[in-house]
This record gives structure tokens, C-alpha cells and sequence, in this order.
């Protein structure tokens, strides 16, 4: 569907800030012209595309929410939608192996979450440390949110864990910029920054069960929760290859816009290798495990390359994926950004069709909950 029927200006907005590279790269891609857009929707009135986020709401029993892990990572269960079919079905996630074909590549995202929850050493002010902020100079810059605000604007000063700390600048979103005396020692001061729907600290298992076994890159402050489901033994039975995406506070930030084309997402730092760029390149078809596994591969699009830089991509409809051709991913919030992006892979109906018999049948929901299958 494309653009000009939506009278979307930005639909396919995406900006790429490459680090190491000598060129900013701006596109947009639109799919498809006004005329096939309502050619489509006059033969099947279901496939017209809704821009309003209340469009992307749904009701969701507070006891389906997964506020722990299940027992073992690979029990969770697996909802597979078939695209081409409109059908769903329900297996178990060990079945996963069995969806991929000869050629078929797994890409998932080795990002490691850090303790980034912090609170100043009078427990007066809560942190969230969500980017350290490279300078040329012996400063220890971060960027964090901090909680109440009004007690941290510019020049007020905290400690944290004994480092003196002062808030240099605000930005527009109400982050803080605190150049610290020192290194602040998250490893010993912070904890796991758990989403705010499991309404609970942080307890022992969630230092394993909140990272994925391949995490290996710091940098996040959110698990790529598709990727919890994995076992090494599984993992070893598909062929694989790893990026970077530093899942950031914007996985949390609601959609507050009536119409989701003016919602603007934070940008993410992610990095991927020649070697990853050049098997996907290869490969028959790739398997995106995560929403930001998916975001990254449809900003650079085929054929890839080695690329750091940063992405605030938004997919939501009536965007059509140019890079991923299957997608894992977890069960998410009611008019999320993730959501919307699911929703570009498989269709609002179908999605939202999915997501009513995954509560009749009691799946488990968010984070540590069960998963579903795009195919």
C-alpha cells in the first residue's frame, strides 16, 4: 500500500547516522501508488491501512501477563501465523527449527543488558543510565532519565556510589546530561532496569533469565526479548549470525498521537560486522529473531553491510518489509510501536485476530511471556 492514498508524508521516514563513515544517509521508500492502494482496498475492505493508534488497541487480563520466566526458556509456547493462508497455529517454541528451510538464516541481537537503574547515594533520585556519551577529553558523561525531575535540573548535583555527579544540559525529550568525577560503578550501584509492567525489583533469576545466552555486547536497557527463548542446544541446531542493536528507553515510551505517522522514535546505536553483512547477503531468506533484529535490517536494507551508526526507523503500515522475511517475536503492548511493526509483517487484522486467540487460549504476554512465529 503505498503512501499517496494515505496521504502519509512520513511513513517510511528513516534516518541512518553512520559513525566511521564519511555520509548521513536519508530515505524513504513508498511501495506502492494511490490508484493500487484503492484498487486493494475497494476488493477487500479488511486491507485498508489505519494510521490511528487507537486502531492498535486491545484488552489484555492483568493474570496473562508473564511477570516471570517460565521455568525453562525453550517451554514457551509458539503462536505461528501464516501470512499467505491468514492461519494460525499453536506449537511449542523447541518447533522452531522445523519452520526453516534450506538457505534460511537466523539473525539475532547480541546486545547485553547493564544494571542501568541507579538511585543517588540519599536514595532522593532515581536513574536511568541510558547512554554514555563518548568526549575527547577525561569527562564521564552519560545520558539518563531521572526521576522526580524537578529536583535535577541544570547544575544540581548527586552522588552515586560516591561519584560526584552534576546535570550539564536537558535535552528536549527531559533526558539529563550529568558529567560525573569518575566512572560510575553500575556493576556494584545499579540493578537490571525490568519493564515497568512486571511491577516488581529485580530477584536472583532474572540476572540470568533477563539476558539472552548470547548476549555479549553492554550497552542495553532492555532484553531483546524474542531471543529468551533460546537454549545453546537450540541454537546450535539453526544457522545463525549475530548484530548489535542497544535496546534504549524509547521501548518503553507509549505512543501519545492520535495519528502514528507523527510519532518519532528515539534513535538506537546498533553495529553490524562485514562477516554478518556478507552471510546475509548469501542467504535464501532471513529469519529477524526480535522487533530489534527487524529494525535494523530494513534500515540498511539488501545487500548489507558493515555499518555502525545509529536508527530511528518507525515500521508500522503500510510499510512492506524489504529485508526480513520471517519474524520472531514476543506478544506485546496494546498500541506499542511494536506492536505497529508486527503489524506491518502480518497485517493489523490478522495480528489483531492473533493476539484475541492468544488470550483465549491464555498465553503469556510481554517480556517472559510466550512467543509468535511470522511466516
Amino acid at each position: 500500500m503505498g503512501t499517496g492514498f494515505l496521504t502519509v508524508r512520513d511513513a517510511f521516514r528513516k534516518r541512518i547516522e553512520v559513525v566511521g563513515d564519511e555520509c548521513s544517509i536519508l530515505r524513504a521508500t513508498p511501495r506502492a501508488n494511490s490508484v493500487m492502494d484503492a484498487t486493494r482496498a475497494k476488493r477487500n475492505p479488511s486491507s485498508f491501512v489505519s494510521l490511528r493508534t487507537a486502531d492498535y488497541d486491545y484488552s489484555l487480563p492483568d493474570d496473562l501477563i508473564a511477570r516471570h520466566p517460565a521455568e525453562r526458556r525453550e517451554s514457551s509456547r509458539m503462536m505461528v501465523l501464516h501470512r499467505a493462508e491468514q492461519r494460525i497455529e499453536h506449537r511449542s517454541f523447541t518447533d522452531f527449527p522445523e519452520f526453516l528451510g534450506e538457505g534460511d538464516l537466523v539473525v539475532l541481537n547480541n546486545t547485553r543488558v547493564i544494571p542501568a537503574r541507579s538511585f543517588s547515594d540519599d536514595q532522593k533520585i532515581e536513574l536511568l543510565f541510558l547512554e554514555r556519551i563518548e568526549s575527547a577529553g577525561p569527562s564521564h558523561l552519560w545520558k539518563c532519565l531521572v526521576k522526580p525531575g524537578r529536583k535535577m535540573r541544570i547544575g544540581a548535583t548527586l552522588r552515586v556510589g560516591g561519584v560526584a555527579g552534576v546535570v550539564r544540559a536537558i535535552e528536549p525529550e527531559g533526558e539529563r546530561i550529568i558529567e560525573f568525577s569518575a566512572p560510575v560503578n553500575l556493576e556494584k550501584h545499579g540493578e537490571l532496569p525490568l519493564p515497568p509492567y512486571l511491577a516488581r525489583r529485580p530477584e536472583p533469576a532474572d540476572l540470568e533469565r533477563y539476558q539472552t545466552v548470547f548476549a555479549r555486547e553492554s550497552g542495553a536497557v532492555a532484553a531483546p526479548t524474542a531471543g529468551l527463548h533460546f537454549t545453546p542446544e537450540i541454537l546450535g541446531r539453526v544457522p545463525h549470525v549475530f548484530l548489535t542493536l542497544h535496546v534504549g528507553v524509547g521501548t518503553f515510551r507509549p505512543v501519545q498521537v492520535d495519528d502514528i505517522s507523527h510519532h518519532r522514535m528515539h534513535s538506537e546505536r546498533f553495529t553490524i560486522t562485514g562477516e554478518t553483512a556478507a552471510a546475509c547477503n548469501a542467504a535464501r531468506r532471513l529469519v529477524a529473531v526480535g522487533t530489534t533484529t527487524a529494525r535494523v535490517l530494513e534500515t540498511l536494507g539488501l545487500p548489507l553491510r558493515a555499518t555502525t551508526g545509529g536508527t530511528d526507523i518507525f515500521i508500522h503500515p503500510p510499510y512492506q518489509p524489504r529485508a526480513v522475511g520471517t519474524l520472531l517475536t514476543n506478544f506485546h503492548l496494546p498500541k506499542s510501536t511494536l506492536l505497529m511493526l508486527v503489524s506491518a509483517f502480518a497485517g493489523r487484522e490478522f495480528v489483531l485476530r492473533a493476539y484475541a486467540e492468544a488470550i483465549r487460549e491464555r498465553y503469556r504476554f510481554y517480556s517472559y511471556g510466550d512467543c509468535m512465529l511470522i511466516v
